[in-house]
């Protein structure tokens, strides 16, 4: 997978990039799907995809929060949010399930660090991949990447 990172930004609008996640989208709490804004999209981009990874968690491939995909890439911008569900299509995060899981990393662990990665795509992505299983099959199809990374302490 090429490296490239130019106009294509990714935004929440709950916490700014270091910033620590508010306790509203942890999972012990009120595990609410943060908002996110993705814009300078690049032209020839046929779908956008997100991805919320917890490279912290003490496990062989962190932990997967969310996954997101078939996000519209609009004209040059596009947002995901909970009230847009239906306009997006999610996939399973490393509990399984089709939904976001929020922050909760184990107690006495630290701060962890919270990447949410945004990817523009020249194809449309089939069916509801895994994260891992997203980037060995679309990794070539990734015209433009970037990321917020948040931080989450218990």
């Amino acid at each position: 997978m090429p490296l490239n990172i130019k106009d294509l930004s990714v935004r929440a609008r709950a916490f700014g990039p270091g910033e620590r996640i508010p306790d509203l989208h942890a999972a012990d709490h009120g595990n609410a799907a943060p908002e996110i804004d993705i814009s300078g999209v690049p032209e020839g981009t046929v779908e956008l995809a997100l991805i919320v990874h917890d490279p912290d968690a003490p496990l062989p491939h962190g932990f997967t929060h969310w996954v997101v995909y078939g996000i519209e890439p609009a004209a040059t911008a596009a947002s995901v949010s909970p009230m847009a569900a239906g306009s997006f299509r999610e996939g399973p995060n490393s509990l399984g399930e089709k939904a976001w899981t929020g922050p909760q990393p184990p107690s006495g662990h630290g701060t962890h660090h919270y990447y949410l990665w945004a990817y523009a795509l020249d194809t449309a992505v089939s069916g509801e991949p895994t994260r891992e299983d997203f980037l060995a099959a679309y990794g070539e199809h990734i015209i433009e990447q970037n990321r917020l990374v948040g931080t989450y302490s218990a």
